[in-house]
């Protein structure tokens, strides 16, 4: 019967269990440290009826790896390391099983496949991801491992000795028990030994060197050594960045499950002892939770682009920054802005979610920002002069444009386009949106919308002069008081219009009456108008004819990609309208913010300027037309092609004014 005995050569094993107390009492006490920490924050609720599909996303993020599979090199070292060490544990949980409990399961077949040589299999992959993490740190040098790291956090952040440590520690303990298991085989001459490839080799390796007494002294020696390195890894790894390995697995598992428009949650402003977070214990305890899960990979800060255009944000400095307030002492009341995070760093954010959508770990950058930035703005006053110019016009006039002289009605007034009051039946409501009633380039595209919807033979109305901003803008810089006025005041008119049916030309406006609406009780059916102008060229109510135009390439607004994962819409009505669609280098879920987001349209810019850095990506492809389907992103890459176009003639377009002129008898070219 192919087995082996477990204690060969080893005595005193009571010595194991002695030690095994003090391992996990280390062990124990160091997850207490940071259960203190976590519970310091507020309640975080959960709805437990969707633990089925909680499970379904830890398995194919955890287990599966499928966010930390998008960088190869990186998702196939974690991925080893991680599944070499789980196979590994299970085969010590047997091991326990069949010795301590006296359950005999490790023998026969099993023993062969999976206590011999699945364990010699996964062990090697263990070891060859260690290599390959080590060659990253250390030869590869990746600068998001390394860079944005303030002054301040020098002396803390300096342990290169912990990263190290960790990695020859891990090192050690695969290689001892290779060794251990070569010298088992090769002193016993175990007849199974071959099912154990590697011992195998290592075997024949020490019988051609050492006699018998030799290596049974050696293999006692390392068996214990290699107790001693496995019972120290346990007891470390609380007090290490190692401590991932559960953090990280649990944040998965209690992600929130909400569509990404939501995440931003409703301030109790009567209720709440402090407007925003203006310490620790004003997040809460999954927010802290978050904080303990970061690994530092710095795939947030490579995606971010106020980091790629040399602004003071750093999303992974940021958490960082946040997980030193929260160990720094466990006294409440350390003010956290000023202390532990700097003002321009939030005000740098444009609230892309490209840091939440490359976190494989699913940690929230933005909500912590905008909840910082809540604080500032309703406590402290603390606002950049043209946001906060932006914000007086928004409670002045519903509008954040301060100085404009167009109104909201100018767009349309020989377009003979009804007020909603005046039309007896109609198909949906038109919301215009600020950004394309009140700025004369995006007036254009409106004009465009609404002559494409009446080929369609559509039947729509306006609000007119009684439209407000959604409050998109004043929710991200973190006026949330304002935000809820300008909700409830545009709640009455839809009620008192009986509106049910939305279209929006702004991905803004339309993931806020989407998904932030609903909040305060305001629910509607809201459609983006490339939803729409793809569904009416699909089913045919539209016939649009091939431009001449040789190449297009689209832009994804951030707001409409990932916020609400639309991507395919908008490009099936590109499709439809040219011969060829060019993607820039990052595009989709990878997409570049154009820079308007979080309010960052009414603030100078600090560092370059991010739309500019995203028309360099566009002008890469050698387009002759930039599409767009957001009024904001029209506004920035046509200021940044002008900046970086040098001399090429490249137009930016909405998708409605392409179309119109794909339609029938209005075809041509670009120029």
């Amino acid at each position: 019967m192919p087995t082996r005995e477990v204690y060969w050569n080893i005595h005193h094993i009571w010595l194991m269990y002695a030690l095994l107390v003090p391992t996990l009492f280390a062990f124990g006490y160091g997850w207490y440290r940071h259960y203190r920490l976590w519970r310091r924050g507020r309640p975080y609720s959960l709805r437990w009826a969707e633990v089925l599909l909680r499970l379904k996303t830890f398995a194919l993020e955890v287990f599966a790896h499928r966010r930390m599979l998008r960088e190869r090199y990186s998702g196939f070292f974690h991925l080893a390391l991680f599944v070499g060490f789980l196979v590994l544990f299970v085969g010590t949980l047997v091991v326990m099983i069949h010795e301590d409990f006296k359950i005999r399961i490790m023998q026969g077949a099993f023993y062969l496949y999976f206590q011999s040589l699945a364990l010699d299999t996964f062990g090697l992959l263990a070891i060859l991801g260690v290599l390959m993490l080590a060659a990253k740190r250390y030869l590869l040098k990746p600068s998001r491992l390394h860079a944005n790291v303030p002054e301040r956090m020098e002396a803390r952040r300096q342990r290169p000795w912990e990263d190290a440590g960790l990695l020859v520690l891990i090192f050690a303990i695969l290689v001892t028990g290779f060794l251990i298991e070569g010298l088992r085989i090769a002193a016993t001459r175990d007849p199974w030994g071959p099912w154990s490839p590697v011992g195998w080799l290592l075997a024949h390796w020490f019988t051609a060197r050492w006699d018998a007494d030799t290596m049974r002294g050696v293999h006692r020696f390392l068996w214990w050594f290699h107790l001693g390195l496995t019972y120290g890894l346990i007891a470390w790894l609380p007090y290490t960045k190692l401590r991932h390995v559960f953090t990280a697995a649990a944040n998965v598992f209690l992600r929130p499950l909400e569509p990404t428009g939501m995440r931003l949650q409703p301030l109790d402003i009567e209720a709440a002892r402090t407007l925003g977070a203006a310490r620790i214990e004003d997040f809460t305890w999954k927010d802290l939770l978050d904080l303990d899960a970061c690994t530092e990979c710095g795939r947030c800060q490579q995606e971010c682009p106020a980091t790629t255009t040399e602004k003071p944000l750093s999303p992974k400095t940021l958490i960082l920054d946040l997980r030193e307030a929260m160990s720094a002492s466990e006294k409440e009341g350390i003010p956290l802005i000023g202390r532990f995070v700097r003002e321009e760093t939030l005000w740098s954010c444009t609230t892309c979610m490209a840091c939440t959508q490359a976190c494989p770990v699913f940690i929230e950058h933005v909500p912590k920002i905008v909840n910082l930035r809540r604080y500032l703005v309703m406590e402290e006053a603390r606002v950049p002069e043209l946001m906060a110019e932006a914000l007086r016009s928004l409670g002045d006039r519903g509008h954040p444009f301060r100085g404009t002289t167009l109104s909201r009605t100018e767009w349309y007034r020989d377009l003979a386009v009804p007020h909603v009051r005046e039309a007896d039946s109609v198909d949906f409501l038109l919301w215009v949106g600020c950004a394309s009633a009140l700025n004369e380039r995006n007036q254009r595209v409106a004009r465009a919308f609404v002559r494409v919807l009446r080929e369609a033979g559509l039947r729509f109305a306006v609000l007119g002069m009684e439209e407000r901003c959604t409050g998109d803008p004043a929710r991200r810089i973190g006026h949330e008081y304002l935000f809820k006025q300008l909700v409830h005041e545009n709640m009455q008119r839809l009620e008192k219009y009986g509106v049910r049916k939305i279209v929006t030309m702004c991905p803004h406006c339309f993931n806020c009456l989407a998904h932030e609406y609903p909040q305060f009780g305001g629910h509607y059916e809201v459609i983006h108008h490339s939803q729409l102008l793809a569904d009416l060229v699909r089913t045919g109510r539209l016939h649009p004819r091939p431009l001449s135009i040789q190449m297009v390439t689209y832009h994804d607004p951030c707001y409409l990609g990932r916020y609400n994962g639309l991507y395919d819409a908008p490009r099936e009505v590109v499709r439809a309208c040219v011969h060829k669609l060019s993607e820039m280098s990052r595009c989709r879920d990878r997409a570049f913010c154009c820079g308007a987001g979080g309010g960052l349209m009414w603030v100078e810019e600090l560092g370059r300027r991010i739309n500019h850095e995203r028309a360099t990506h566009a002008l890469a492809t050698q387009a002759e037309v930039i599409a767009v389907s957001c009024p904001f992103c029209l506004i920035m890459l046509e200021d940044g092609v002008r900046a970086k176009a040098e001399g090429r003639t490249v137009e930016v377009l909405d998708i409605a004014e392409l179309l119109e002129r794909a339609l029938d008898g209005k075809g041509g070219t670009a120029a």
